[in-house]
C-alpha cells in the first residue's frame, strides 16, 4: 500500500495519510503542480505555508538555511512526535511551499505510515492537515471523505489516529523562539527542554 501511495506522490498527486495527531495531505514539496493541488484540495490561501514531514533530523537540516541550537535541542528531545518547528527555509524549497514567507514548518511525526511513505518516495512530503481550510481536522478517513469528497485520488485508511489535538508549533528566529500554536505537546515541556 505504501509503494502504491508513493507512486501517486511521485506522479505529482496528493494522498491523505494518518500521522500521530491527525490525517495529513502528502505531496512532493518540490513539485509545483502537486503543491497547487494541495492548496486546491484544501481551499487553503496560498499565503499560508505548507508544513513538511521528514523522517530524520538530518533530512530536516537539508531544508533549512540556518541550523540553531534551539532547533537541535527541541528536535533531539521531541522528534519524532507532535512538534512542528518553523525555521528559515533553504532556497531549494519552492517559495510557494513557504507561502512566500521564506520560512518552513518541519515535523518528524511518530507515524509508521508517514515515515514509510517518506522513505518510499525518497524525500520529504507535505504534511498539512487533511481538511477543508477553516474546518475541523480529521482523525479518520470517513471525516476526510465527508469534507474533501472527490478532491483526493487516494486516502490511506489506517483507522482513527486517536489524536484530538494538532501538533504544537514553535517558531525559531535566530536565538529567539516562541510558541505559535498550542497543541498536543504541552508548552511546559518545551520551556523545560530549553531552560535545562
Amino acid at each position: 500500500m505504501i509503494e502504491y501511495a508513493a507512486g501517486f506522490v511521485l506522479r505529482g498527486r496528493v494522498v491523505a495519510i494518518p500521522t500521530d495527531t491527525v490525517y495529513g495531505l502528502s505531496a512532493d514539496p518540490f513539485n509545483l503542480a502537486a503543491i497547487e493541488r494541495v492548496f486546491r484540495a484544501k481551499g487553503r490561501p496560498e499565503t499560508q505555508a505548507l508544513p513538511i514531514l521528514v523522517s530524520s533530523v538530518e533530512q530536516a537540516v537539508t531544508l533549512m538555511r540556518d541550523v540553531t541550537d534551539i532547533f537541535f535541542n527541541l528536535a533531539a528531545k521531541f522528534w519524532p512526535g507532535p512538534l512542528t518547528l518553523v525555521v528559515e527555509a533553504t532556497h531549494r524549497l519552492p517559495l510557494k511551499v513557504t507561502g512566500n514567507t521564506g520560512r518552513v514548518a518541519l515535523r518528524w511525526a511518530r507515524s509508521n505510515v508517514a515515515t514509510a511513505l517518506i522513505e518510499s518516495v525518497g524525500g520529504p512530503i507535505t504534511g498539512t492537515s487533511a481538511n477543508l481550510s477553516g474546518h475541523p481536522s480529521c482523525t479518520n478517513a470517513a471525516q476526510i471523505v465527508e469534507q474533501l469528497n472527490d478532491r483526493l485520488p487516494l486516502i490511506l485508511d489506517a483507522g482513527d489516529t486517536g489524536g484530538s489535538l494538532a501538533s504544537t508549533i514553535v517558531r525559531i528566529e535566530g536565538n529567539e523562539w516562541r510558541i505559535a500554536r498550542q497543541g498536543a505537546l504541552p508548552d511546559s515541556e518545551i520551556h523545560k527542554a530549553l531552560s535545562s
